[in-house]
């Protein structure tokens, strides 16, 4: 039987599939397989960096930028935040990798905030300020002003 990794992984995907399910054990393309599945899990990482990185690239948007705030930066936020508390409830086991993904996460906000906001880099604080339960909170949103006037 031909080994359709590298040729077409659709097919392949759904050979492993059939081979699991029919408990042909011998036959399965291992090496490849394993790999998947641990890819899998890096993708399942990878979501919450990128979330938390639109997230806080609002944030400080918010922050930094209070005469340009919008109702679609309030939903940007609003969303990220429902979208990493279902990634976090689905995946428990993320919750100690928080740390880690929080300050890499906070680089890339950091530049995705200049460049949205054509504000230099070092407008933005070099490390994050941001606690993640204030990040992840409903009520959180930094800097003077309120989202009263946007919520309505």
């Amino acid at each position: 039987m031909p080994n359709f990794y590298e040729t077409d992984f659709y097919i392949w995907t759904q050979e492993q599939a059939n081979l699991l399910r029919h408990h042909q054990w011998n036959q399965l393309d291992l090496p490849n397989l394993i790999e998947e599945i641990e890819s899998l899990g890096r993708k399942e990482r990878q979501e919450l960096r990128n979330r938390l990185s639109v997230l806080i690239g609002h944030l400080l948007k918010w922050e930094y930028q209070p005469k340009e705030r919008s109702r679609s930066w309030l939903a940007t936020i609003r969303v990220q935040r429902r979208e990493i508390l279902n990634l976090l409830s689905e995946n428990p086991s993320l919750k100690p990798y928080i740390e880690e993904a929080l300050q890499e996460s906070y680089q890339n906000g950091r530049d995705l905030a200049s460049g949205e906001t054509n504000m230099p880099l070092l407008t933005f604080p070099k490390q994050c300020l941001y606690d993640f339960e204030d990040i992840l909170s409903d009520r959180f949103y930094p800097g003077e002003s309120t989202t009263d006037d946007l919520m309505n």
